[in-house]
């Protein structure tokens, strides 16, 4: 019987196995690597809220206005195939009595949120005013993203590989040996995260003011897991 020291970033780890079953130490060690990148995308999620006494009048004030916004955007260079209906939603409105056993309808909310992708960050501002000079009631969430984060993905997988081969070596070390070759190593990504904005007013629209419009930086994150082989002191 010996013993095979496997090495890892929580700690050492003996197992007792059979000498002819007995896999060669390794150092297993995991690492975060991260790059940033600026968004050149967007999407605008613009919604109209409309409430009648009936769901077919709700419905018509609902479509006129969302054609006349979409119609909008289309004019300011966003091609309609960048402009599909997020949600469509009917419901009542209902009053209920004291006791809260009796309900009665009062009227119907419609709701149509539309999302507006744009390939132009300079166009976001525009879009949203546009939007609710003519009448949206609703401005859901404004999400930035990137086209391309391949660049900046590799930067993040080269990061993670230095810190965990540093961890590595570092534990190889302590334990007495050297750091031998690469045996195995995998990735997995959990980015770029979009950045959401969801602060918009109507009242700016209304003063005629534009709306500021800052798209930030983007964090791709990727993590490493890798083995090498331990080679033991003489």
């Amino acid at each position: 019987m010996s013993g095979v020291v496997m090495l890892s970033a929580v700690g050492l780890v003996e197992a007792q196995v059979p000498t002819s079953a007995a896999a060669p130490p390794q150092v297993v060690a995991s690492a975060s690597g991260e790059a940033r990148l600026t968004p050149d995308r967007a999407a605008v999620y613009v919604g109209v809220q409309t409430r009648a006494t009936t769901a077919a009048v709700a419905a018509r004030d609902n479509a006129q206005r969302q054609r006349a916004i979409i119609d909008t955007i289309v004019t300011l260079g966003v091609p309609r195939d960048q402009i599909s209906t997020e949600s469509y939603n009917v419901s009542p409105e209902m009053q209920y009595d004291r006791d809260g056993q009796r309900s009665t309808v009062t009227g119907y909310v419609v709701s149509n949120v539309v999302r507006v992708e744009l390939r132009r960050i300079d166009q976001v501002a525009s879009v949203i005013d546009a939007a609710l000079a003519k009448r949206a009631n609703q401005i859901n969430s404004l999400e930035f993203f990137s086209s391309n984060t391949d660049a900046a993905r590799r930067q993040a997988l080269a990061e993670a590989i230095g810190k965990a081969r540093g961890d590595a070596d570092a534990m190889a070390r302590a334990a007495g040996g050297t750091l031998g070759g690469l045996l195995e190593a995998s990735t997995a990504e959990t980015g770029p995260r979009p950045l959401f904005r969801a602060d918009m007013m109507v009242a700016k629209a209304a003063q005629g003011v534009p709306t500021p419009v800052e798209p930030g930086q983007q964090i791709v994150t990727v993590t490493v897991t890798a083995r090498w082989q331990f080679v033991g002191g003489r």
